[in-house]
């Protein structure tokens, strides 16, 4: 099958060969652009891949210490018929593993230091089926914790606030008092600190305590588990598998899955990422329509040989179509460059990175500060198609006036001062 001249000849004057090595300025600015664009959709997909990467980082270390679903009462109580909830909720294939828990916020002092943490009261054999933190904690931390010794479990950082480590004693204070002659006096505990954990994620280490749920009932008065947490095999599916878990279980119970209990984080997260998306975007429409001189140019170049085709019978729209492929060439491979230099940088960023701090003899994520040393990324399909999909429609776009322009071209205008 023969190829259409248009593709040829657009294909040509893209390469600037032989014949239009004297018009080096006009080959200078296409191949400019054709870098521009390559640059454009390489930082796009950078920078949307790190981003993914410290999303994923901190939501892997929040599920350490949070479950993928949590059931609780709405006022605060114990759950009714805690054996037939349980039961349903295990009945279900998506889950993984259930445990009951109390949870409740308090004050915590210790001499003249006093700090507001949120109290989970825990089954130490079922809670390391929910979370990876108290699986790693199941053999060393939580077999302290026994029913009736009144012993807690400090997050690293509320530890080192309080100045408090494995051994020393603590003050609990409930909220709610108990009623004496003397007025309402705050209910208040004295708990041996058994062990201290470090999640990685600074808001629950510096402000989460555990302790068996027993001695958590009975500190606060309440006649056993107020909440059931839940692992499923897919955290993803979280919100779904809520919806149908919700509806399968008794009235005035309280489904809550893991992106709602972060609701705000995730939210702050993904507008971020919209915003860098759409600011990153500008730098390629910038050098896609960097095209449009490249081909305006071209086109004033190549008047006469515009001229000389209508002559020869070439209707205005292949004149257009010649013009058409010599853009969209420039922004084909602009964006297929792009491509492999993103994903080449996104894939091997940790040892990149680590290359570069090296030479610059600079450290871009302390670990004492960022919690982690290595700098993440996780390209996604959902990002990439989108980033080159916008890209080669952008210098489409870019292409249509100047071809238009050149199929309005008179030849005899053209060819009166050749």
């Amino acid at each position: 099958m023969q190829t259409p001249y248009e593709l040829l000849l657009g294909w040509r004057y893209t390469r600037a060969g032989r014949a239009t090595r004297r018009n080096g300025f006009i080959s200078f600015i296409s191949g400019v652009s054709m870098l521009g664009i390559a640059l454009g959709v390489a930082a796009l997909i950078i920078v949307l891949s790190v981003m993914n990467g410290f999303q994923k980082e901190v939501r892997d270390r929040m599920l350490g210490v949070l479950s993928h679903i949590e059931v609780f009462e709405a006022n605060g109580q114990a759950i009714p018929d805690l054996p037939q909830v349980l039961s349903r909720i295990e009945a279900r294939p998506e889950v993984l593993g259930a445990a009951p828990f109390v949870g409740a916020q308090a004050l915590i002092a210790r001499g003249e230091d006093m700090k507001g943490v949120l109290v989970r009261g825990i089954d130490p054999a079922l809670e390391p089926r929910v979370t990876d933190l108290a699986a790693d904690l199941s053999g060393t931390v939580l077999p302290r914790l026994q029913p009736g010794g009144f012993g807690i479990v400090l997050g690293g950082e509320l530890a080192r606030s309080l100045g408090v480590v494995a051994g020393d004693t603590v003050t609990l204070i409930a909220p709610s008092g108990q009623v004496t002659p003397a007025g309402v006096v705050p209910r208040v505990r004295t708990m041996t600190v058994v062990g201290t954990f470090d999640s990685g994620h600074y808001e629950y280490d510096s402000a989460l305590a555990m302790l068996h749920q027993d001695d958590a009932a009975r500190i606060f008065r309440v006649e056993g588990p107020t909440g059931v947490r839940v692992k499923i095999r897919d955290l993803h599916a979280a919100r779904e598998v809520a919806v149908h878990m919700a509806a399968d279980l008794p009235p005035g119970l309280v489904v809550r899955d893991w992106t709602r209990q972060n609701r705000t984080w995730f939210a702050a997260v993904q507008l971020e990422k919209r915003m860098m998306f759409i600011i990153l975007t500008l730098i390629v429409a910038v050098a896609a329509f960097n095209l449009v001189s490249t081909l305006v140019m071209t086109v004033t170049d190549k008047r006469a040989d515009i001229a000389i085709l209508r002559t020869l019978g070439a209707s205005p729209s292949s004149i257009m179509g010649i013009f058409v492929v010599q853009g969209a060439a420039v922004g084909v491979i602009g964006t297929g460059v792009g491509l492999l230099l993103g994903l080449g940088v996104a894939f091997n960023i940790d040892t990149l990175v680590p290359a570069l701090e090296r030479l610059l003899g600079a450290s871009f994520l302390p670990q004492d500060i960022y919690l982690i040393s290595r700098m993440p990324s996780d390209p996604q399909q959902g990002d990439i198609v989108p980033v080159a999909v916008i890209s080669l429609v952008l210098a489409f776009l870019a292409t249509l006036y100047p071809s238009w322009r050149a199929s309005r071209v008179n030849p005899a205008e053209a060819l009166r001062y050749e």
